[in-house]
């Protein structure tokens, strides 16, 4: 699901891939990729549920909005849509506003 060819912007063909797991599951992700566009090229759209079980997923796209919140090696309330992906990192679906670990 990436753009292999765009009339207008060049897609670099030689890229940097690495890997990481949301929801345990592994996701294959380029050395530019936020978590939302890795998650979102390997076909995932829901990223986590309101306190009231809606969906919550890809919007703003700048992280202004909390659509894309996600818990990251533990740590919680993180905007999936501005945050790089690192190699090995364990991304979890966030319910609600999120716990503190401490």
């Amino acid at each position: 699901m990436r753009i292999k060819e765009h009339p207008i912007l060049s897609v670099p063909s030689e890229k940097t891939y690495l890997t990481f797991y949301f929801e345990g599951q592994v996701v294959y992700a380029t050395s530019e990729d936020t978590i939302a566009s890795a998650l979102i090229a390997n076909g995932f759209d829901v990223f986590g549920f309101t306190e009231h079980n809606h969906p919550r997923g890809f919007f703003c796209a700048i992280g202004k909005c909390s659509a894309c919140l996600v818990e990251v090696d533990g740590i919680p309330n993180v905007r999936a849509c501005i945050t790089p992906v690192k190699e090995g990192m364990q991304v979890k679906m966030q319910v609600g506003r999120g716990k503190p670990k401490w």
